[in-house]
């Protein structure tokens, strides 16, 4: 019978590490506060915003959103920017994304406090993810997928790990993490030859291309865990990466979507504001 690997119950046990360690840092008088930079008026950037602050306020840490027009010009983000990186009531900070067209990102990233950059954006962590070294951040959606394989204690090491998506958010820095627990690690995009016959070599399947549906049975193995880290909508509904109903029937274990990595996503954002709050 197959495994639901249910996110929800991942993030509640975040949640109480998490509140501990908030409560600890209380009663030495600081609040671990997040920040969270918008740009413009994507609804969804703003909705994301918003609920995030109301999980900080939930647990009892603090956030404040800087919500900044669409065209707002490079020199002037930046320094709101720098602002951030020395204001001390901000331990932690994310930019939302997509930035407007006028905006250099790659500068942006750049001028980040690489300690304050609680999700991964700085050259810095993000070499850090790929040296093994574990003193800096991990992209969020990443180091979630890892918190779910090691909260129902899916065997990693020996194991051949198949990622569909190279993206820097999830694919790149999740091979490294795999690799860092000893599994053999292939990723595959949209120009792999054959992307069925490499997926269903796959112990643990891991489908993070952007592209609803896109994984069907004839691309798992019976018995293979299967990771679904993509959001996406189709005919008014969210559903993932991968065609849950056919998949179901042959993994050993799957995440659902929703309630699955993008519950324990947010929560990973707040576990890493309270690991920087602390150092």
């Amino acid at each position: 019978m197959v495994q639901i690997l249910s996110g929800k119950a991942v993030a509640q046990k975040l949640k109480q590490d998490i509140t501990v360690e908030i409560d600890i840092l209380k009663s030495k008088g600081v609040i671990p506060t997040l920040g969270i930079v918008l740009v413009g008026d994507e609804e969804d950037s703003l909705s994301y915003a918003n609920s995030a602050k109301k999980r900080c306020e939930t647990l009892g840490a603090g956030c404040n959103i800087f919500k900044f027009p669409a065209g707002i010009n490079q020199d002037d983000l930046e320094k709101k920017i720098l602002e951030l990186n020395e204001n001390r009531d901000i331990h932690g900070y994310i930019i939302m994304k997509p930035l407007p067209s006028q905006i250099n990102e790659k500068r942006i990233a750049e001028i980040i406090d690489p300690a304050k950059d609680i999700d991964c954006m700085t050259p810095k962590n993000i070499a850090k993810v790929f040296a093994g070294d574990n003193t800096g951040f991990s992209p969020c959606t990443a180091r979630a997928v890892m918190e779910i394989l090691n909260f129902y204690q899916i065997p990693i090491e020996g194991k051949r790990a198949v990622i569909i998506g190279r993206s820097m958010v999830v694919g790149r820095p999740l091979s490294m993490m795999l690799l860092k627990q000893n599994a053999t690690v292939t990723i595959c995009h949209t120009r792999t030859r054959d992307l069925a016959k490499e997926a269903k070599r796959a112990d643990i399947l891991i489908a993070a291309a952007g592209k609803a549906e896109m994984v069907t049975k004839d691309m798992v193995s019976p018995g293979t865990v299967v990771i679904d880290v993509g959001i996406n909508f189709k005919d008014g509904r969210m559903v993932g990466d991968v065609l849950y109903e056919e998949v179901e029937k042959l993994a050993s274990a799957i995440t659902p979507v929703p309630g699955g990595v993008g519950s324990v996503t947010t929560m990973v954002l707040l576990k890493q504001l309270v690991e920087t709050c602390r150092k």
